[in-house]
């Protein structure tokens, strides 16, 4: 934050959870106060609700100087972002393909008088291979102006990045190698691929009265794994990338505000989201890039509180796990369990992975019939409801915008 306010272009890295927004906000709203001007910050984030979440955290920052914020994401009618932009907000903050979208087709707006560029989890934004889009905002931007780069991890993208859009930047780094906080306890599960249900609706009942995020590898298993806890009477919702936004939006804010204790989210969640309360990450799916972890296990022990996570490891996944503990460089301890009480859950479970296969089969062919499926009350992501696929395939180009 110091390093900010003496003016400086800065490279952030630091662990999640360590207030990295506030490092960057704080300096771009005091030279806002002292120097008043539209269209004075761009911040670019990979994800639609870290959008929102860095929306709120300036507002609340600036609100007693009046700041006014744009969240410009894909999933969201262009026409009202249009409006939005036209009354040139202070802070701009958007996901680079929709930002790109309004920079060629919306009449009259131009960051040419922009002062700050920030890019948050600036790794996360090029692997999601953004970096086309990002090259085009650098070429229509001044080059006189102060760049923010900031990650919880460093990769050989953002150091290219770094060369191009940065003037002699200063390094700030809380730790050289990736690491995790030192409240959150860290634990694995070794166990058969076949009961890894079974061990789910085990922990979560050992470990009830948590609030619970659980990562799975993809969209459809999320809805899966939602729907088979509902099963068994627990309150789970899903968060992913192919539900609506206005649906994703919905089950975060049903989550942060504790009407559901456990959300089930692909990795469009792990990036930065705070949200205080998670008590216990589970790692139902290993994530593919030992980077992930880190970022997936930083949802929960933010801010100096402690936290647990369990990482499942199937036969499948030895490889991907040894490569995540030479990445933390430590050696992570077996989670207690019974297994004869664990076994005990199997016929409840093999019943509700019936049920679960059903509704789902259920909701395929509604999906077919229908281009909106569910009630607002249906929280299994209105219905699992994605509007998949546009005519033409415009939605799957647009993805991630």
């Amino acid at each position: 934050c110091f390093l900010c306010l003496l003016g400086r272009d800065i490279i952030g890295l630091a662990e999640t959870g360590s207030g990295k927004t506030g490092a960057f906000a704080l300096p771009i709203l005091n030279v806002l106060l002292e120097t008043p001007q539209r269209l004075f910050a761009l911040v670019l984030t990979p994800t639609r609700e870290l959008a929102f979440q860095i929306s709120e955290q300036f507002e609340a920052l600036g609100s007693s100087i009046g700041v006014q914020c744009a969240v410009i994401v894909g999933g969201i009618d262009s026409m009202s972002q249009s409006l939005a932009l036209a009354k040139k907000p202070h802070i701009i903050i958007a996901t680079p393909g929709r930002l790109i979208d309004h920079l060629e087709n919306t009449k009259g707006f131009n960051l040419r008088a922009l002062k700050y560029l920030v890019m948050d989890e600036a790794d996360r934004i090029l692997n999601m291979d953004f970096e086309t889009e990002v090259d085009k905002i650098l070429k229509v931007i001044p080059r006189d102006r102060k760049t923010f780069l900031f990650s919880a991890t460093m990769t050989k993208k953002v150091q290219k990045l770094q060369r191009a859009a940065l003037k002699n930047p200063v390094k700030c780094a809380v730790s050289s190698k990736y690491q995790t906080v030192e409240k959150l306890q860290q634990y694995y599960l070794f166990i058969p691929s076949k009961f890894k249900d079974t061990y789910l609706v085990y922990i979560l009942n050992e470990l009830a009265g948590n609030s619970f995020m659980i990562f799975c590898s993809t969209c459809n298993n999320t809805q899966r794994t939602a729907l088979l806890l509902r099963n068994l009477g627990f309150s789970a919702i899903p968060l992913n990338g192919q539900m609506s936004q206005s649906k994703r939006l919905g089950s975060l804010n049903k989550f942060k505000a504790k009407a559901r204790s456990i959300l089930l989210a692909t990795d469009v969640a792990s990036r930065g989201l705070d949200i205080p309360h998670v008590d216990v990450v589970v790692n139902f799916d290993i994530p593919t890039h030992s980077k992930d972890y880190i970022h997936r296990v930083g949802r929960t022990a933010r801010a100096g509180r402690s936290g647990k996570s369990i990482t499942f490891v199937t036969q499948y996944d030895v490889e991907l796990f040894q490569r995540i503990e030479h990445l933390i460089g430590k050696k992570l301890p077996v989670f207690p369990t019974q297994d004869d009480e664990v076994m005990m859950l199997t016929e409840r479970v093999t019943e509700a992975q019936r049920f679960a296969r059903m509704e789902l089969r259920e909701h395929g062919e509604k999906k077919k019939r229908s281009w909106e499926v569910a009630g607002d009350n249906d929280d299994t992501e209105g219905a699992i409801g994605v509007r998949n696929k546009v005519a033409g395939g415009k939605m799957k180009k647009r993805k991630g915008r």
